[in-house]
Order: C-alpha cells, then sequence, then structure tokens
C-alpha cells in the first residue's frame, strides 16, 4: 500500500516570501521528491469575458480562485493519480490553453495567498504555515516581481495594491494567521522556524513509512 504524501500549506500575503520558504523546506529533503502547487495557477478562467472585463478582476479576493479544481486535483495526487495543472496568462488575464501534467510525490506543498481560507483546503493539510512579512517589504517585492515578470507598470501595480491588494489583505489574508500551526516571520531567511519545520516533516514521513 502506497503510503499517503506529507501536505503542507505555506500561506501569507503577496510578496511575503511564500517561495522562499517553499525552496528552504526542499532543500532539506534532498532524498525526497517534493511537488508544489501554487494556487496562483488556479485563477478562474475568464475567457467568456471581454477584456475590458477581465482587467477588473480583483486577483486578491477569495471567489477569484478555482479552489474547487485545486481541492480536486489534490484529492488526486492523495490517490496516487496525475493531474494536468492549469497556467494563468496574466497578460490576457484568463486561463491559458497549456497546462502542465504533474504526478504524485512524497511531499506536497500549497503555495498561495488564502490558502488557509477555505477550510476544505485546511482540512487537507499535514501542516500549516504562515510567512508573516511587513508590508513595506512586501509591496517592493510586489513591484519587483510584477513588472519583471508579468509585464505591468509601476502605476498599475500601485493602483492594484491601494485598491485591492491591502484591503484583501486585511480582509482576508492576515485573518486566516489564527489556523496556522506554525507563523514564519522573515521568510526563507529564518532558519529556526525551517528547522522546526523540517523536522515535523521528517517525522510525519517516518511514520508513513511505518504505517505502510
Amino acid at each position: 500500500m502506497k503510503r499517503r504524501p506529507v501536505v503542507i500549506g505555506v500561506a501569507g500575503g503577496s510578496g511575503s516570501g511564500k517561495t522562499s520558504v517553499t525552496k528552504s523546506i526542499s532543500k532539506r529533503f534532498p532524498e525526497q521528491s517534493i511537488l508544489v502547487i501554487e494556487q496562483d495557477y488556479y485563477y478562474k478562467n475568464q475567457s467568456h469575458l471581454s477584456f475590458e472585463e477581465r482587467l477588473n478582476t480583483n486577483y486578491d479576493h477569495p471567489l477569484a480562485f478555482d479552489n474547487d479544481l485545486l481541492i480536486e486535483h489534490i484529492d488526486k495526487l492523495l490517490q496516487s493519480k496525475p493531474v494536468n495543472k492549469p497556467v494563468y496568462d496574466y497578460k490576457m488575464h484568463t486561463r491559458s490553453k497549456d497546462t502542465i501534467p504533474i504526478k504524485p510525490k512524497d511531499v506536497i506543498i500549497i503555495e498561495g495567498i488564502l490558502i488557509l481560507e477555505d477550510p476544505r483546503l485546511v482540512d487537507l493539510m499535514d501542516i500549516r504555515v504562515f510567512v508573516d512579512t511587513d508590508a513595506d517589504i512586501r509591496i517592493i517585492r510586489r513591484l519587483t516581481r510584477d513588472i519583471k515578470e508579468r509585464g505591468r507598470t509601476f502605476d498599475s501595480v500601485i493602483d492594484q495594491y491601494v485598491n485591492n491588494v491591502r484591503p484583501m489583505h486585511l480582509q482576508f489574508v492576515e485573518p486566516t494567521k489564527r489556523y496556522a500551526d506554525i507563523i514564519i516571520p522573515e521568510g526563507g531567511e529564518n532558519h529556526v522556524a525551517i528547522d522546526i519545520m523540517a523536522t515535523k516533516i521528517e517525522t510525519i514521513l517516518t511514520k508513513n513509512r511505518t504505517n505502510n
């Protein structure tokens, strides 16, 4: 009987350092196969809307995500079944026709700003992490990412932050801290917190091997 993968949720505000935490965890387990599923890939398909309508999407609201599909994919992975992860086109503001085939791994890391907001997702996780970073650091990181990687302008990033990102963070993201098992300040640079997580993950992996 194949052992159940360890499922880790890494949440936190936009630009908080979730990716650096995920990379730090992965480095601690070079012998294990690790799969990262980004919630950002699961924005809802908007192909039925005009481009102008798509521009008005609030990407920081829980309703922007297709959590039904995300949960379906995680369930399949936990049953040792492969899935095709969607790809989101940030320039066209809708889901791409391309997909990424992914296979089950020993450790599944779910990463995203609102993964702790949906109780169905929370229930699937063995470890729940919230990366807590000051707002000024987060906005600088978001500016750099969106301009370099997503083709955004400086003004559009600032406008989105003021009108959507900040209020949605305070309303929806920040409150999910209460569901975290571990809160990590400073992201991947907090080596003590990463050590604690690595120990917990190894304990679960060992238990799963023993039970199977």
